[in-house]
């Protein structure tokens, strides 16, 4: 018999003791267990226990750049949280020794944090005293179950869980959150909060939108003056130094940073440093008296880099090549999302081109065929948004991306434009706007907006927010990433992000605008959001959602509330029981 399965005469006592009390306590007997987030695959604790954590309590591991880091964090955790749980945990206390330590053990110290690594982890926490285990493949599988153990400590003096056996493992290998940077600027501070929060909830990778239109903050050696013209200002940049801080923090939080730099649409930043290769940089965004289709871009801020000019390639080459060396992540955002054909049409350089039977197509062909290949010398795989091939006006022939080479990112037409993706043998991101979009549901930011000058009573749609309504974490809990997939397709998808946009949202609001909600995505994508029988697991989760919530706004991150504390303090009785009518 395994050591977690076994329990002495003293801790049958006390069990017994404490089912005699919840007969007499009605408030007992609804009080859960301690939880974690998100809920582990295998997670066996048949009687739910609890010893003392020694005050001396160590964590022994292997020295590793990452992990060592990981290890003292935890440590410090551990014996300073005292994380004093909204409903105190309806566990049984032992009589035996504390737990004096945990053995932690990693098969492969040197695989890199790379897509598709084992972040399996197995954890062994026995209830007589003796030194905890937890064993993983990798450094990254190590640091999922350090976090883990972490959870399952509480209180002053502090308790752990105890008598329990946790196996675990991700569903999906890519669970992210995308964070743009160029509308609105974040503190290299806010950054690593981010990331340490992604950490707590087992994401894996922060994809970084870092220019756009609005703003170019990254300073590039070879490139210095698209960041010292193109940003909001000295002090809103990012230097080498800081991304290098942010990678390695990443890396010892077991987060990945993707690099995003969109082109060639989204450039208009670039024009402050290099004017010539930019198409309608600096123009109104939708001229009065033309019709939608003749904008400009879909939002203020124009700016297209120029395909037919040989210096366009020139400053890409500097850029992809500073990024690359900045950003050790084997994946590499290309962007090329909307492309708005107003704005090439504008440049008298490419009127010529079309008037000479040239194609808005084939000019993003010609530009993707430029840049592609060059990104892949480097030993990268590209990522593209999906516009690049399903875009209704302007796309690429799939024969110019290889499959082996692309990866697909969806932010259309749900689970729709994931399906053509995958039929089409592309691997997939998920980051639907219907379900993982967390700027929606805000309203426009456009000034002089007539469809708020509408008559009371009249219908106010979604609030003037193209993708409204917002987004709620059980409408990100519940989505499917692969639905409507066959098994062959489901397996091209790679996993998901959620996604924050920044026209309404800068550091004042970065961390309610993601938590709680990106933690439900990253159970969803971790472990699934059904229960054994297949139910959609929502209502069980609201409970442990609300505690986890709780538990990271005491370590800092500020994540909004989900329900008022009467309810977490009355556990269902802020349920329905009632059908849906549809």
């Amino acid at each position: 018999m395994s050591s977690y399965m076994i329990f002495s005469l003293s801790t049958f006592s006390l069990y017994i003791l404490s089912l005699l009390c919840s007969s007499i306590s009605p408030i007992s007997a609804v009080q859960s267990p301690i939880n974690v987030w998100p809920k582990p695959r295998i997670f066996s604790w048949p009687h739910p226990l609890a010893i003392p954590l020694s005050p001396v309590f160590t964590i022994t591991s292997p020295n590793n750049q990452y992990l060592t880091p990981a290890v003292d964090r935890y440590l410090r955790q551990a014996l300073t949280e005292h994380h004093r749980p909204l409903i105190t945990p309806a566990v049984n206390l032992t009589s035996t020794s504390p737990l004096q330590s945990l053995a932690l053990t990693v098969s492969d110290l040197s695989t890199p944090h790379q897509h598709g690594v084992n972040e399996s982890y197995a954890l062994t926490i026995p209830a007589d005293g003796s030194s905890a285990n937890l064993t993983a493949e990798t450094v990254w599988g190590a640091m999922r179950g350090l976090e883990t153990f972490s959870q399952l400590v509480w209180g002053d003096p502090s308790l752990v869980a105890a008598g329990l056996f946790i196996s675990d493992s991700p569903i999906f290998e890519h669970r992210g959150v995308m964070l743009d940077t160029s509308r609105n600027y974040y503190q290299v501070d806010d950054l690593l909060r981010l990331i340490g929060a992604m950490s707590a909830n087992k994401l894996n990778v922060f994809h970084w939108h870092i220019t756009d239109s609005h703003s170019f903050p990254l300073v590039l050696p070879s490139e210095p003056n698209l960041a010292a013209k193109g940003s909001y200002g000295a002090e809103m940049q990012y230097s080498p130094d800081d991304v290098k801080r942010i990678v390695d923090f990443g890396l010892e939080h077991g987060v990945r940073v993707l690099p995003e730099i969109d082109m060639p649409g989204h450039t208009g930043s670039w024009a402050e440093a290099y004017p010539e290769i930019v198409a309608c940089a600096n123009m109104f965004w939708w001229p009065a008296g033309t019709q939608w289709p003749d904008r400009f871009a879909s939002e203020p801020g124009t700016g297209h880099l120029n395909p037919l000019n040989l210096k366009t390639y020139e400053i890409l080459k500097n850029v992809i090549h500073d990024t690359s060396i900045m950003f050790p992540e084997t994946f590499y955002h290309a962007g090329a999302d909307e492309i708005i054909p107003g704005c090439w049409k504008a440049d008298p350089s490419i009127q010529t081109f079309l008037s000479n039977n040239g194609t808005l197509s084939q000019l993003l062909e010609m530009f993707v065929n430029s840049t592609f290949p060059y990104i892949v010398s480097l030993n990268r795989t590209v990522v593209y948004w999906e516009d690049v091939l399903l875009d209704a006006n302007v796309k690429v022939n799939p024969a110019v991306l290889p499959p082996e080479k692309t990866i697909l990112q969806t932010w259309n037409n749900g689970p729709n434009n994931t399906k053509r993706i995958v039929a089409s043998g592309y691997r997939a991101i998920v980051s639907s706007s219907d379900f993982y979009y967390l700027d929606c549901g805000h309203g426009a930011f456009i000034g002089n907006n007539s469809q708020y000058a509408q008559q009371p009573g009249s219908d106010q749609g979604n609030g003037g927010s193209w993708c409204g309504p917002f987004k709620t974490w059980q409408t990100i809990y519940n989505y499917d990433i692969t639905y409507g997939l066959s098994e062959e397709e489901a397996k091209l998808v790679l996993g998901g992000e959620v996604a924050l946009w920044s026209e309404q949202a800068d550091p004042s609001v970065l961390d309610p605008r993601i938590w709680p909600r990106a933690s439900a995505m990253a159970e969803a994508l971790w472990s699934g959001n059904r229960d054994e029988t297949g139910m959609l697991r929502y209502a069980e989760a609201t409970d442990r959602l609300n505690e986890w919530r709780y538990r990271m706004v005491t370590r800092g991150v500020g994540a909004e509330p989900i329900q008022p504390l009467w309810c977490v303090r009355n556990p269902g009785m802020c349920n329905t029981v009632q059908p849906f009518v549809g």
